[in-house]
């Protein structure tokens, strides 16, 4: 089994988390992708809108469909602050029969801070990092600066104009959103009245 791992805070997931796990795994050949779930993210104040239980649940409709995506609960589990190693530590314990090192899936908006992330310089022991496109102007100086530093792979996903925080900005201004999450997820969201 060849195992991907793409985290996040998924408040909410939407299909640019979607679309970037599957050029993944079509691209490098991985079997599984692993959505994690953060369960406090070390760079963000909160997850202001939803419990981490509501984002776990997002998460699992989100991916239903598709047996190669499976939604990894450990971070949440764990709560506290979520590290990167931590996370790619415990995966290398419960999945011994992966081939190969974790592929770590994160966006180029992620390059320029990746050297302050916790032992970030031992990342690359555990895991093969693969950096997708989530910025429009792609590298910028500082960011080609971090990525010549730092072994990656890149994959040339579609760049989709969506982020969980515009979504939740348009749920608040009673924006169109609709199609920028599945619609399972669409579903909860409104159910729960989440984000209002």
């Amino acid at each position: 089994m060849r195992l991907a791992v793409l985290g996040g805070s998924y408040n909410p997931i939407h299909i640019g988390h979607l679309m970037l796990a599957d050029a993944v795994a079509l691209r490098y050949g991985y079997d599984t992708i692993a959505f994690v779930p953060a369960f406090l993210s070390p760079f963000k104040d909160g997850h202001s809108g939803c419990t981490a239980e509501d984002r776990l649940a997002m998460v699992k409709l989100a991916i239903a469909d598709n047996p190669a995506f499976y939604c990894e609960p450990c971070e949440i589990q764990r709560q506290g602050v979520s590290y990167t190693i931590d996370t790619l530590k415990f995966l290398k314990k419960k999945f011994p029969q992966c081939e190969g090192k974790i592929g770590l899936i994160i966006g180029d908006d992620l390059l320029e801070g990746f050297s302050g992330w916790r032992e970030a310089e031992c990342i690359p022991d555990y895991a093969d990092i693969i950096v997708g496109n989530r910025i429009i102007d792609r590298y910028s100086t500082e960011q080609a600066a971090s990525a010549g530093k730092l072994p990656h792979l890149r994959v040339d996903n579609a760049l989709l104009p969506v982020s969980s925080s515009g979504i939740r900005a348009a749920i608040q201004e009673k924006k169109s959103w609709r199609y920028l999450v599945p619609s399972a997820v669409y579903s909860y969201i409104k159910e729960h009245k989440l984000y209002e």
